[in-house]
């Protein structure tokens, strides 16, 4: 299986009415050299101004972004080069992360490479510490500047922290 970590930065809530404005992905091995950065065109004229402000992009800009069926294709493609076998969609908010992706794979592709389910990050480390007020963001080396990129690193960085000092079994 691979492991890939997704972030995903949006003008709004939810996909259709508001769109994915860019996502970064991380294939999960001891390089973390395998990266996918996706900047998209808006699919609505419907954003919220302080959602696409953490983007750190301005609506002017988002307008020059790429097509999201170029994208989605490319990731996909992306994907199949990096992952030998099953991929599998693990974030840190995979309710969220994984609502945009899945929707926008299957709305411009038809199709999902990831399946029907995702993993999430934060409820893998409060199962490793049996406490569900635990947080793992402390786990993270690369800072977490809401860059897409940036965000999958840092929270990949933190999953293999969990294999290698907390000695979670997980093939990678």
């Amino acid at each position: 299986m691979a492991y890939i970590m997704v972030d995903v930065e949006s003008d709004g809530p939810i996909p259709g009415d508001y769109s994915m404005i860019s996502f970064g992905a991380v294939r999960v091995d001891n390089t973390l050299n395998k990266t996918f950065y996706g900047k998209l065109k808006p699919i609505s004229e419907k954003f919220i101004p302080e959602a696409l402000a953490v983007s750190g992009h301005s609506r002017e800009e988002t307008l020059s972004f790429n097509d999201p069926r170029k994208v989605m294709a490319d990731f996909k493609a992306w994907i199949n080069k990096v992952a030998e076998d099953r991929p599998i969609f693990i974030s840190d908010n995979n309710g969220f992360d994984w609502m945009f992706i899945c929707w926008y794979f299957h709305h411009f592709l038809g199709e999902n490479p990831f399946g029907f389910s995702s993993q999430n990050l934060g409820s893998l480390y409060k199962g490793i510490e049996l406490d569900t007020f635990k947080n793992f963001k402390h786990l993270r080396r690369t800072r977490h500047t809401h860059h897409p990129v940036d965000d999958a690193k840092g929270n990949a960085e933190a999953l293999l922290t969990m294999k290698e000092e907390m000695g979670l079994k997980i093939k990678l």
